[in-house]
């Protein structure tokens, strides 16, 4: 026996049944713990990823939120410097018609400015033939036989055909400031009644007919065949005609001697 075996304290205690399973159900407790406790990790271990699955589609929401938003600002900034080239291209072709247009205008105004200084010098021209206007000239009473018949008809004649001096000379024209040969006369001796045909050839054929030596003042002169006549002029004294004679010449007073006439006929 123990030296120490009369001390209560020191014994052993004796297991009960009641203690061993006592001792047992708290081992299996602690380890239900345990179990639970690491189950309850491994469930939220393993619900991690669900949570992050979940929070997934709101990150890719936003993110294709602001790419739309990006993608709407770039359409727009796309559209509004359209916008702007359409501007910019429709003020250039604007200011383009607009110089064109003053160009134009010049032009207009420069065409008109000329047009009125040509009808200035024309009148000018016209208003000096007219002042020329006399009863006969000079020269015309030199004529190699008998005087114009009295009236004055002759006279109105040469003075109608001088202020014609300088037309110019179209053919088929008949005035007031283009002739040919034919228009000039018919016109010439309208002004005192006498209706003449309008073509060489026909007027040749009219009045009476004239030797070249007698004619006289007012007495139509005519170049080729008579009835074939291509050419007339009108006779004005001092060995002169005066007439349309071509388009680089207009109308024109001449010397008989430089284009001598093949006949002549006297219609007043």
């Amino acid at each position: 026996m123990s030296h120490t075996a009369h001390i209560r304290s020191h014994r052993k205690p004796r297991r009960t049944a009641q203690s061993a399973l006592a001792v047992r159900a708290g081992v299996a407790g602690g380890v239900l713990s345990t179990l639970a406790v690491a189950g309850a990790s491994g469930s939220a271990n393993a619900a991690e990823p669900v949570t992050q699955t979940l929070e997934l589609p709101t990150l890719t929401a936003d993110l294709a939120a602001q790419i739309a938003q990006s993608a709407d600002a770039t359409q727009q900034a796309a559209a509004n410097y359209q916008l702007q080239a359409e501007r910019d291209a429709a003020a250039a072709q604007a200011a383009k018609e607009a110089e064109a247009d003053l160009a134009e205008a010049k032009e207009k105004a420069e065409a008109k400015k000329k047009a009125a200084e040509e009808a200035r010098k024309a009148a000018a021209e016209r208003a000096a033939r007219d002042a020329e206007r006399t009863t006969l000239s000079a020269s015309a009473s030199t004529a190699t036989t008998a005087s114009a018949p009295a009236s004055g008809s002759v006279a109105t004649v040469i003075a109608f055909l001088k202020a014609q001096v300088g037309d110019a000379y179209v053919m088929g024209a008949s005035g007031p400031n283009a002739w040919d040969c034919s228009s000039l006369v018919q016109a010439a001796f309208k002004q005192v009644g006498v209706d003449l045909p309008r073509v060489s050839q026909d007027q040749s054929m009219s009045g009476t007919d004239v030797p070249l030596s007698q004619v006289q003042v007012g007495d139509i002169l005519y170049w080729g065949g008579k009835g074939s006549a291509y050419h007339v002029g009108v006779y004005i004294g001092g060995g002169q005609y005066l007439d349309a004679a071509n388009p680089s010449k207009g109308v024109v007073i001449q010397d008989l001697s430089g284009y001598p006439a093949s006949g002549a006929v006297r219609v007043l």
